[in-house]
Formats: structure tokens, sequence, C-alpha cells
């Protein structure tokens, strides 16, 4: 006899920041003019994110087959790249920094279920993606990851831990790789103090 109890499984805790039937326009309208929308209408896509709650920059280029379960929950920053059928499973927030790649593939995924919960009680953490940051094509990222800035995410890796900034980090799951920037090329310049 099993222990898992998927019948008694609810969302009742859980907040979606609105009511069911907003989430089924949004969906409707990602299937439809969303989806459908030709290649370059960056700027089509970013006013139907904005029109459902996202936090979208000037600059961001979001590809028509990406994904987003429920944009006001997402944070996209200034000329960053989400490239062909990226998911955000957006059940908690997502941010991506400025000048970000997400590359195709790419599953943001901020929710998960409670292991040793008879009823698969669900979980959600936030992610968040620094400034400059890549995200490789057909990663996955756990919940509740930070992926510092500049830091990268190979291709094809699983990300388990925050990547430091600076960072490339590959593999499953991804470990440390080597530095994308020699360190002294990204270092603040030092403070310069006027004496009086």
């Amino acid at each position: 006899m099993t222990q898992i109890r998927l019948d008694q499984y609810s969302q009742a805790e859980y907040d979606r920041g609105k009511p069911g039937w907003y989430c089924l326009i949004w969906w409707f309208v990602q299937g439809t003019v969303f989806r459908f929308s030709l290649h370059n209408m960056y700027g089509w896509r970013r006013f139907l994110l904005k029109l459902f709650g996202a936090n979208i920059a000037p600059g961001a280029r979001v590809r028509a087959s990406a994904k987003f379960t429920y944009p006001w929950k997402v944070t996209i920053g200034e000329h960053s790249w989400i490239g062909d059928d990226v998911e955000f499973y957006s059940l908690d927030e997502i941010i991506v920094g400025s000048q970000c790649v997400v590359s195709q593939n790419t599953y943001l995924c901020t929710g998960s279920h409670k292991l040793s919960d008879p009823t698969f009680g669900l979980i959600t953490k936030p992610i968040v993606i620094k400034d400059g940051a890549w995200i490789a094509s057909d990663v996955f990222v756990y919940p509740g990851i930070t992926i510092h800035e500049l830091a990268v995410a190979g291709a094809r890796s699983t990300i388990t831990k925050d990547i430091p900034r600076n960072e490339v980090h590959i593999g499953f799951p991804a470990a440390f790789h080597k530095h994308r920037f020699p360190e002294a090329e990204t270092q603040s310049p030092p403070a310069v103090h006027i004496v009086k």
C-alpha cells in the first residue's frame, strides 16, 4: 500500500496572485496572439507581458515560443534576451537582470513538492538571475537559485546551487569549471580619496 495520497493534495495555501479566470485569459492570449506573433515583434510581446503584470524593461527581447505560467511574477531587465521555448514556471518570483541571456529550452522552475509529505504539498521559491549572466541552452534551474552577475550556466546543466559572480558552472549537477573573465577585469576600480 502506497503512503502517497494525491487525492488529498491541496493548493489552498498557495496564492497565484490573480483569480483563476485571469489566469485562463492569460493562457489563451499566450497560446494565440503571443505565440503566433512574428519573430521581430518584440515590442508587441513586451506589451502583452506588461498588460498582464510583468515588469519588462525597454529593449528586452522575448521570443514568441517562450512560456510564462504567471507573468505578473516575472521581471526582465533592460536588453536581456529570452530564447525559444524557455519556460518560466513562475509559481514564485523570477527576476532576470539587465544584459542577461536565457537561451533556448531552458526551464526556470520555482515550484516543487515536499518529498516526505504524503499529500505532495507544494513548495515555491524564487529564482534570481543577476546582471550580465548567461543561462545557456537546455539548462534546468532549481527553485531558490541565484545566478550572480556575469555567471554562466553551461549548456544542458542542472543548477542545484547558486552560481557565484563571474563563474562558469557546467554538468549534472553543475559544478565550477572556470572563471568567465579574468578576475582583474571584473573588479570595481578602487575608490579615489581626495586629500584637502
